[in-house]
């Protein structure tokens, strides 16, 4: 039994590998933004108005998909939706893939043909049901500019709350579970929908930003994820 990180009436945090730290499974529905096995880096880039330029040395677990499908073979078959990169395999059991499309202002840098890389997938994994009608399979923010998600939180790889809070909000109830809780994301969301939640971050350091942003009682960084 591990000791968690960060506690409170909804969510609980810890601190380590989800392959070893495994409280999380004893959730219901699994969300999560997963290192997408591109083995990303960023050298110094400019940013939006107003930031400074940056750089990020890379994600943890990224050099191919095996942490991600580790992670996803521990759930099992069960209901779970995981983000990713649209040029790499899919996780086994996905039934379907949504986009989210971060806008025109993001993908400069890195566009092949003349098309930018502005869209990731969303992928919906394992016992999901189905039907007729629904929503659009394209999820879009309102909230602005990836950058200035990414500045605020220090994580490059921010995902804003009002995404987050839509691909809840379409789940089935019961405990929301995050493996790699990385700036908060999923977590800020499920509390915020009065879900309780259940996260694991390998990087002590996004520990401490998920738990300063929980403790403002989600309405932080001027509402973003």
């Amino acid at each position: 039994m591990s000791a968690p990180y960060y506690s409170d009436d909804r969510v609980t945090l810890y601190h380590g590998d989800c392959r070893e730290v495994t409280e999380w499974l004893a959730a219901d529905v699994l969300v999560t933004d997963p290192p997408y096995g591109r083995a990303w880096k960023q050298g110094e880039v400019n940013a939006p108005r107003g930031l400074a330029p940056s750089a990020h040395d890379g994600i943890a677990g990224d050099a191919d998909t095996g942490v991600r499908d580790a992670a996803l073979a521990l759930w099992g078959d069960r209901a779970a939706v995981t983000f990713g990169d649209l040029m790499l395999p899919p996780p086994t059991r996905t039934r379907h893939v949504l986009i989210y499309d971060k806008g025109d202002a993001v993908g400069f840098h890195g566009a092949v043909g003349g098309y930018r890389r502005n869209a990731e997938a969303v992928y919906l994994v394992g016992s999901h049901g189905s039907g007729l009608g629904g929503a659009s399979c394209v999820l879009r923010t309102s909230v602005g500019h990836p950058g200035v998600l990414a500045k605020a939180t220090g994580h490059p790889h921010t995902k804003p709350l009002d995404v987050m809070c839509r691909i809840i909000h379409a789940l089935p109830p019961g405990i929301i579970a995050d493996p790699f809780a990385g700036s908060g994301s999923t977590l800020v969301a499920a509390k915020q929908l009065g879900r309780h939640a259940i996260g694991v971050e390998l990087e002590e350091r996004y520990c401490e930003v998920i738990a300063k942003r929980l403790a403002q009682d989600v309405l932080d960084f001027g509402g973003i994820a």
